[in-house]
């Protein structure tokens, strides 16, 4: 057995089913042993697709998952994806390849330093020097990936290492690792506030969304009875039919769910990470803020929490409902709120105007979707539409990133949840600018044979930035850009393509793509006036 061969049974020990990448010269022995081995090798069209991929892997799972590049410019590839799952608190180990490191026979030909430059994007990066230490390096980098906060693990593996005959060395096996419960001093310190608030609201965060996490947060909602509001990645946190539902803060303030917020004299804020955008909380005559989290609280100038509570949430949460329920006379004081601010969101939803408003968009996407659809969305200025609008009633069934809030990993998360997920409906709903970053990998949505629909969201131009310069007063310049014909342009990857022509055509289309299954791409133009006469005119008008 050579450094590959051991690396991949390593690999294998971890219960890895696929690895994403592009191989390189300096991977050719891993691919050989790959190819010997149980672990699918799924070759993608970009390296930062197969970050993207492996990155929404660990996201839905709570497992790493594991992408693969050469050397060199590659390895800097996956960069953006090692970005994306560190902020995002995804868990995702890296492999990349080198020239030998016993011998330079090509000099400094493609070299540079990975390992230097992977550090501030991961939680470790690690060169491999020696095959006996492999097995060793592997565990520990799916236990560093995978225990909280999850993020990224990068390894490199030299083509001279990879190929070197390897001792007898035995695979260390993965065991469970249990996070400590808060302590029941602070249990009793948060019950004491919660007990003596008079407009108690609960906040779901990012780590809120964790996959082992729903069904606990919907047990400790339905015992305490406080209304809850999310941030944009929060959302799904808890089963829907609870009637407890207030809102998602998609923007920082000023919005219809800010009314309860500012309301609120105590916000127990579970799972909240301040890598996401954060809604505005704190301050003067503000609320106190009941952090509860696997870790302390970061403190930044726009989160302080007054309070922590810090163990595994799921089980902290569960000894908290015991000393609350049926003791919260005041738990639902602000829930009369909560009929006119999803009316106010609401509003419009189905108006018949052509191009689709967002909210058209939205309100036709929710009803074609079942309830674990899965909706996955690049990032644009219909993210913000998404993330207000779209009512999810099951956990993890609407991914976005509001943390490093990139373009071009929509269409790649979705076909990582159409590949864990095949019997679901799962859709990608991207933006031209963000789409055409990544739409190469349509060939590999293909070639694997995905069921998965690709909704493009057209308004020729870079429409976010666009919108923020005209709300800044700034003239229009530079956002705009042209678009192929993008029916025809799906039609050359070998899928069918189509365009909304009409306001009422949006949920027919979308209907007929998922029940012909295979690979669809829809394209519909948007009219985004809405994001002025909305976020802009009528929320100033709410605060005046």
């Amino acid at each position: 057995m050579n450094g590959a061969q051991l690396l991949v049974a390593a690999l294998a020990n971890e219960g890895v089913k696929r690895i994403f990448g592009v191989p390189g010269e300096e991977n050719l022995d891993v691919v050989e042993a790959l190819r010997r081995s149980s672990i699918e090798l799924v070759l993608t069209r970009h390296e930062q697709a197969a970050a993207f991929m492996a990155a929404t892997h660990g996201r839905l799972t709570g497992e790493a998952g594991v992408c693969l590049s050469t050397l060199g410019p590659g390895a800097l590839n996956l960069t953006t994806g090692a970005a994306y799952a560190q902020l995002g608190a995804m868990p995702m180990v890296m492999i990349t390849g080198q020239k030998g490191v016993l011998s330079r026979k090509q000099a400094r030909f493609q070299i540079v330093d990975i390992v230097s430059t992977m550090t501030p994007l991961t939680k470790m990066a690690h060169r491999i020097v020696g095959t006996a230490t492999i097995p060793s390096l592997v565990r520990d980098a799916f236990r560093v990936a995978q225990q909280e906060r999850p993020g990224p693990v990068h390894l490199e593996l030299p083509e001279d290492v990879a190929a070197e005959e390897a001792p007898d060395v035995p695979l260390v096996p993965p065991h469970p690792a249990a996070l400590p419960v808060a302590q029941p001093a602070a249990l009793d310190r948060a019950a004491e506030l919660i007990r003596a608030a008079q407009h108690p609201l609960v906040m779901l965060g990012a780590a809120a969304s964790r996959p082992r996490l729903a069904d606990a947060l919907s047990d400790f909602v339905r015992r305490v009875q406080i209304p809850f509001f999310n941030t944009q990645m929060g959302k799904g946190s808890v089963a829907g039919g609870s009637g407890l539902y207030m809102g998602t803060a998609a923007l920082s303030a000023r919005d219809y769910i800010h009314q309860a917020i500012d309301r609120a004299d105590l916000i127990i804020s579970i799972g909240h990470d301040t890598v996401e955008k954060p809604p505005f909380l704190m301050g003067a005559g503000g609320p106190t803020v009941l952090h509860v989290g696997y870790l302390p609280a970061t403190v930044e100038e726009v989160y302080f929490p007054h309070a922590e509570l810090i163990g595994d949430i799921g089980p902290s949460l569960a000894l908290l409902a015991d000393r609350l329920e049926g003791k919260l006379p005041r738990a639902g004081a602000l829930l009369p709120l909560r009929e006119h601010i999803l009316a106010r969101v609401a509003e419009r939803a189905a108006e018949s105007r052509y191009p689709l408003t967002p909210q058209r968009i939205v309100h036709d996407v929710r009803r074609v979707m079942p309830q674990d659809g899965i909706v996955c969305l690049d990032n644009g200025m219909y993210k913000i539409w998404f993330a207000r609008n779209y009512r999810t009633r099951v956990a993890n069934t609407l991914l976005l990133d509001n943390a490093l809030a990139t373009m071009g990993a929509g269409l790649p998360s979705a076909m990582m949840a159409s590949m864990l997920y095949p019997d679901r409906r799962v859709l990608a709903v991207c933006g031209d600018g963000g789409f055409m970053m990544s739409s190469q990998e349509l060939e590999t949505a293909v070639r694997l044979g995905l069921d998965l629909v690709v909704l493009i969201l057209q308004d020729d131009a870079y429409g976010m930035i666009r919108w923020k310069q005209a709300a800044d007063g700034f003239p229009d310049f530079g956002m705009s850009f042209g678009n192929p014909d993008f029916v025809t342009y799906a039609k050359a990857y070998g899928m069918k393509g189509a365009r909304v022509d009409s306001a009422d055509g949006l949920a027919p289309a979308l209907e007929a793509a998922f029940a012909a299954r295979g690979m669809h791409l829809i394209a519909v133009p948007v009219d985004y006036s809405e994001n002025m006469r909305v976020l802009v005119e009528e929320l100033g008008r709410i605060q005046e």
